[in-house]
């Protein structure tokens, strides 16, 4: 079923479509990390420490589920579109599923819970959905804080999501695709070093002023330093901002000559090379997973206006440059299409899909008879996850990301992998040389 969204006055969502969308996909970028693990509970986004026993009651626990069906509650935030990928992304999986006839003959039925940006719904939907479905799938919202206090009271729930709060994360029963952390990881920082070795001495980013953007970009700009770059121009924008051709002229007069753009979105990242081509100043541009978009291209300016700036990223290239090479591509596309014709799929539409299939998995492994608890053991014991290389491959059960990642260039318009090993390789297309980088403290 699905809950009617809520009417919003339009100014609100104007502005706070641009402020979540930047921070959330911060937050998705900077979960690209590592085999190197921290110190326990070192990480800014969620615990690493020894995870308390499973309820025994969540044994006898079959909420949800029955013999021909199973429930699964998608918490997200729905209004303006904002991360309707999750959702639709969820429901494709659910439908790839049930075309193969369920898991153990049970089909998958999605319950959507639009929590309309705020906090205290997105913790009354999380608890509607802890009540009647056996899990929580494919959830993205940046009120999840609030419907973590409901999942820690009820740890028997399985949480399968890329959830985004500390609190969520940290939490036993929460179990993420693409674990996050702090600090950075430095493969792709140590290449652009090698190839420009002089320009990294005259680094600059562009941070929204936003809490969580700036926390991400501490992290980056430590692991920057780590590595020996110079960050000379780092300000900070306000999330409704448009035009930044004043930020690019003080950027151009300060010396930039490398400028990272990987942490804002690409309505964000259109403007910012529009002004770059419109001040005639042409530094490195390096994008990042939340820049990647069928409008990034056409929004700045066309191919001439971009051609040239780098990608680096944890996943593949998943909007159908890799259907050739990754068949889980090509699957992702098409059952997208099936569960919403028309739809362009985002990096949230592909957040969702993995948590439904992290969760499948773990359904499988649980037995013709799973409950709320040994599917909780089941996701426990999945040590090794990348959706069929969709992503880097990752730890959910200890909550350790990946340190793989992909580089790619625009070349006429499209996105062109670039440097990177043979997708039929050990590491199936993805570089995987250095781990991710903690900050101390």
């Amino acid at each position: 079923m699905k809950l009617t969204t809520a009417e919003v006055s339009r100014c609100r969502i104007s502005s706070v479509t641009s402020a979540v969308s930047l921070t959330i996909v911060a937050i998705t970028v900077a979960a690209c990390s590592s085999t190197a693990s921290p110190a326990a509970g070192t990480s800014s986004f969620g615990s690493t420490k020894t995870k308390a026993p499973i309820p025994a009651s969540a044994f006898k626990d079959y909420t949800g589920i029955t013999a021909s069906s199973v429930a699964i509650g998608n918490v997200s935030t729905l209004t303006a579109g904002l991360f309707e990928g999750a959702l639709v992304g969820t429901e494709a999986y659910a439908d790839y599923v049930n075309a193969q006839g369920g898991v153990n003959g049970r089909r998958l039925n999605v319950d959507s819970f639009n929590d309309d940006f705020t906090g205290s719904q997105n913790k009354q939907l999380t608890n509607a959905a802890v009540q009647q479905d056996f899990a929580t799938v494919g959830s993205f919202s940046l009120e999840d804080s609030y419907g973590a206090t409901v999942l820690a009271d009820n740890p028997v729930v399985p949480n399968i999501a890329e959830s985004l709060s500390a609190a969520a994360n940290a939490l036993p029963n929460t179990f993420n695709p693409n674990p996050p952390a702090g600090g950075y990881y430095l493969g792709p920082l140590a290449y652009f070093q090698k190839k420009y070795p002089s320009d990294v001495l005259h680094t600059g980013a562009l941070i929204a002023d936003y809490g969580a953007a700036e926390t991400i970009w501490d992290g980056e700009k430590a692991a920057m330093n780590h590595l020996g770059y110079k960050v000379i121009a780092d300000p900070t924008f306000p999330t409704s901002q448009t035009n930044f051709n004043q930020n690019i002229i003080a950027m151009k007069q300060a010396g930039v000559k490398i400028l990272f753009l990987e942490q804002m979105p690409q309505n964000y990242a259109s403007a910012v090379i529009q002004a770059l081509n419109q001040q005639s100043f042409h530094p490195v541009v390096v994008l990042g997973t939340s820049t990647y978009s069928e409008e990034l291209v056409p929004n700045s300016g066309g191919a001439a206006a971009i051609d040239g700036a780098y990608l680096e990223q944890p996943t593949s290239l998943f909007l159908g440059e890799d259907a050739g090479k990754i068949p889980a591509v090509n699957t992702f596309l098409t059952w997208v299409q099936k569960a919403s014709p028309g739809f362009k799929a985002d990096y949230y539409t592909l957040a969702g899909w993995l948590s439904a299939e992290l969760f499948v998995q773990a359904l499988r492994e649980a037995g013709t008879h799973p409950s709320r608890g040994s599917v909780l053991q089941a996701l426990r014991g999945i040590t090794s996850f990348s959706g069929n290389y969709l992503i880097g491959t990752g730890n959910p059960s200890a909550k350790k990301p990946t340190n793989c990642y992909i580089l790619a260039q625009i070349e006429n318009g499209k996105f062109q992998r670039l440097d990177d090993p043979p997708v039929n390789g050990p590491t199936h297309g993805y570089r995987c040389d250095l781990p991710y980088y903690y900050p101390s403290g």
